[in-house]
């Protein structure tokens, strides 16, 4: 895929299973983001296919994806300023049809940890309870693929080992695919199945975390000081 006449992502294949979870690590540049934006019909490639459930989504845009299963969050986690807990969850459960119910919010709400009076602003919360927010009113759709980009950033050691929690919960509990892009290899190293390694937009390594990590060439691409 090129991107202002820049070649962004060349020949990169992944894939993820009902139940398992992938992380996508690299250098910054990689083309990690990028691959998440093609993904989820942001950017449209220019040759391959990305195929959902066996069916190919690769000309559908981002909300009829979104329909079908695929939830995305990003590094930054934006919440609606001028809207509480209650009003965000109303709005996402009313967002399309079928509508959704208090009681989908409520259940959603337990399963990503959000213990919050929904009378708060959303704009108050912490980072880690905004994550926490946009991830529930993600799961009242109950989507089959969540792509992650980089969720424990700004946390603290508490905060990544419950969202360890959350995540394992949703893939063995919920049989939901999760593609995480990290930095934080403490958590990517407790949590993903598989690992895939990005540099200047080419795979260069997959496996394994412990092979990942291992492996000559993502060493002196990115991780030369990294022991895990």
């Amino acid at each position: 895929m090129t991107l202002a006449g820049r070649l962004i992502l060349d020949q990169v294949s992944l894939s993820v299973n009902p139940g398992e979870i992938v992380g996508l690590v690299g250098p910054n540049g990689a083309g990690k983001t990028s691959l998440f934006e093609v993904l989820c019909g942001r950017y449209q490639c220019d040759s391959g296919r990305v195929n959902l459930r066996g069916k190919d989504i690769t000309r559908l845009p981002f909300i009829k994806r979104a329909r079908i299963g695929l939830g995305r969050t990003y590094q930054s986690p934006v919440v609606p300023s001028a809207l509480t807990v209650a009003e965000t969850f109303r709005a996402a459960r009313k967002a399309r049809r079928p509508y959704m119910s208090r009681h989908d919010a409520e259940w959603a709400a337990r399963l990503a940890h959000l213990q919050v009076p929904w009378d708060t602003p959303a704009a108050a919360l912490g980072a880690f309870d905004r994550r926490k927010l946009i991830l529930a009113c993600l799961l009242m759709r109950r989507p089959v693929v969540l792509l992650m980009d980089e969720p424990a950033s700004g946390l603290i050691n508490a905060e990544i080992d419950e969202l360890d929690v959350i995540i394992r919960r949703l893939v063995d509990e919920y049989g939901i695919g999760v593609i995480l892009i990290e930095h934080r290899l403490e958590l990517l190293s407790a949590v993903a199945d598989h690992a895939v390694v990005l540099d200047l937009g080419q795979v260069i390594a997959s496996g394994t975390p412990e092979q990942v990590f291992a492996n000559t060439s993502v060493k002196q691409a990115y991780f030369e000081t990294i022991n895990v």
